[in-house]
């Protein structure tokens, strides 16, 4: 697959310029909790994900084979990408369980899993390991998690630390300082998070936005079937609707103008979209090489749709 005109930013204070558009891998953990997927198949994925021009991935522990697959199949082309995952996940997901999985933000359990994930992805480092599940400050004080990640970050098994916060601990996680960047889930229809994703972005940190494509809007084929993460299906679908959004597009199809809505913060560094199909995959290539809304656009869109 030939590789599209993908906008880069900075990832904050890390000195890393990554692709405006991420691959969040979290749809090659395979059944039962995410689409079928052949290791072949995926391995095809990945490698035309490098081959698009995306240079971030993001995966975790909690998604199933992922790490896995990334590491048989992108192994050899590791100085082509940023590599970003989780920490606090159990080794393994209980069998039979479903998400949210529990946790363990140990100083023990961080440290493990990031050695596993080094193993998993044939890797001697992770570019950022980010803690999951947005677990309070004092709940990571009292655990010795950072004290764990500043440790690993000393040995170079990992480079820099991040946090996959939400409200209402997001706003403290900013205010320790120490971590390089967030990860926020953000879209048209959840824009709860506006305020601190600028706020982060503000006090140098890199700003990766997650749940900014398929769920920020029904889908043009099956309506609202995945809803906004932590948000109802009814109340995204009303915050749509009762926004007349849609007599703004102008023939743009949802998933676009979701897509370039999420693109158009300022404070962004990337927006993390995954999928488990290559026609998906250039689909999205083709959005994000667009780039940001149009200025008047994203103006008015900010002005119909609800802060929350």
């Amino acid at each position: 697959m030939a590789s599209v005109s993908l906008q880069t930013h900075p990832l904050g204070r890390t000195g890393v310029e990554v692709s405006t558009l991420g691959y969040g891998a979290m749809e090659l953990r395979g059944e039962p909790r995410g689409p079928a997927i052949e290791d072949a198949d995926a391995g095809r994925l990945l490698n035309a994900v490098l081959d698009g021009g995306i240079t971030l991935i993001d995966t975790a522990i909690d998604y199933g084979r992922s790490e896995e697959l990334i590491g048989r199949y992108l192994a050899d082309r590791r100085d082509e990408y940023f590599l970003a995952s989780k920490c606090g996940c159990l080794l393994e997901s209980p069998p039979g369980a479903m998400p949210p999985f529990p946790h363990d933000f140990s100083g023990a359990n961080v440290r493990a899993g990031v050695e596993q994930s080094l193993r998993r992805m044939r890797t001697d480092h992770l570019d950022l390991v980010q803690v999951h599940m947005s677990p309070s400050a004092a709940r990571m004080a009292a655990d010795g998690t950072v004290e764990a990640m500043v440790e690993l970050r000393d040995e170079g098994k990992v480079r820099f630390l991040g946090m996959s916060g939400i409200l209402p601990e997001l706003a403290e996680h900013i205010e320790m300082d120490v971590f390089d960047v967030f990860q926020i889930p953000y879209s048209a229809v959840q824009r709860e998070h506006e305020e601190l994703i600028t706020r982060a972005a503000d006090g140098g940190a890199g700003v990766l936005i997650r749940g900014g494509a398929a769920r920020g809007a029904p889908a043009d084929d099956k309506g609202w079937t995945v809803p906004p993460i932590g948000l109802a299906a009814d109340e995204a679908r009303d915050r749509w609707e009762s926004s007349g959004i849609e007599e703004l597009l102008d023939g743009m199809s949802k998933l676009e103008f979701v897509l370039r809505f999420t693109l158009s913060h300022p404070g962004l560094s990337s927006t993390i979209v995954g999928t488990s199909s290559i026609d998906h995959l250039e689909s999205n290539l083709g959005i994000a090489a667009k780039g940001p809304l149009p200025p008047d656009l994203y103006d008015e869109a900010k002005r119909r749709l609800p802060l929350g």
